[in-house]
């Protein structure tokens, strides 16, 4: 399979959550995370779910991963019940864990082992292209510990990438880095997103970050957790966090945060 068959292969999937429900047993009791939520995510969509810590955003994203399961109500990709994880949904978490044995490709590489039916020069090919396509096309033998949060953070998302997945899912994957680092990668994946138009769930604390990535944002309410709002952002990308049209459509989504906070929703 050349490279090119392989990038145009990508079937950009559909995400569907059906009256999901989930409840956690602890030594306190039954904690509903989640309470009947009923979500579409189009294909090729970056849709940012942002709340409050025990909202169930980060919950909702382990369900699509196919790492849990619901209590009650389905997960739909592509269709077709989720019933564990898959290649064609990668997930992308905070922390970057990356093989500190392997250099950058080899660590892209191990990722490849997800995609069957390439010859290994296919699969070095494809590492080097997503290599490319996060900027760290000079870096393909540095080792681990010599690289930045942010470049760490570029390594795992080409490993991600790497296996053509039809959707990426995303958890608070820039919340550990300085702010000048998450600017420049805010702008690295609104690139890679208009290039390879994969379907990106992008769980975040971070309302401006939301505004920056997404064409839709969705706010969760915790206790249990549900779909407070929706809010389309219908500004031209690429975006700049900075923008005073950008923060006009954040100030309304904290607005509606601060409601939640105000009436009470959010445990201390």
């Amino acid at each position: 399979m050349s490279l090119q068959t392989e990038l145009q292969a990508a079937d950009p999937g559909r995400i569907e959550a059906a009256g999901v429900s989930k409840a956690f047993t602890t030594g306190r009791g039954t904690v509903l995370a989640l309470d009947n939520v009923s979500l579409k995510v189009a294909e090729g969509e970056f849709l940012c779910l942002v709340g409050p810590s025990g909202c169930g955003k980060s919950t909702l994203l382990n369900l699509i991963a196919g790492l849990d399961f619901p209590s009650s109500g389905r997960i739909l990709a592509a269709g077709q019940p989720v019933t564990g994880p898959g290649r064609d949904r990668m997930v992308m978490f905070q922390e970057h864990a990356l093989f500190p044995w392997l250099d950058v490709i080899g660590n892209v590489l191990f990722g490849l082992k997800l995609k069957p039916g390439l010859t290994p020069a296919e699969r070095r090919e494809v590492a080097a292209y997503y290599l490319s396509l996060v900027g760290l096309e000079k870096f393909h033998h540095a080792n681990i510990h010599e690289l930045s949060g942010g470049m760490k953070q570029r390594v795992a998302l080409a490993r991600a990438l790497a296996p053509n997945p039809r959707v990426l899912l995303m958890d608070e994957p820039f919340a550990a880095l300085d702010a000048l680092t998450r600017e420049q990668l805010y702008g690295d994946i609104q690139k890679i997103w208009q290039a390879r138009r994969k379907t990106i769930v992008f769980v975040t604390h971070n309302v401006r970050e939301a505004v920056c990535l997404g064409d839709r944002v969705v706010l969760f309410s915790p206790n249990p957790g549900r779909i407070r709002a929706e809010f389309q952002i219908p500004l031209p990308r690429p975006r700049d966090i900075n923008s005073v049209e950008l923060a006009r459509h954040a100030t309304e989504i904290t607005a509606e945060l601060k409601g939640i906070q105000s009436a009470g929703e959010v445990s201390e």
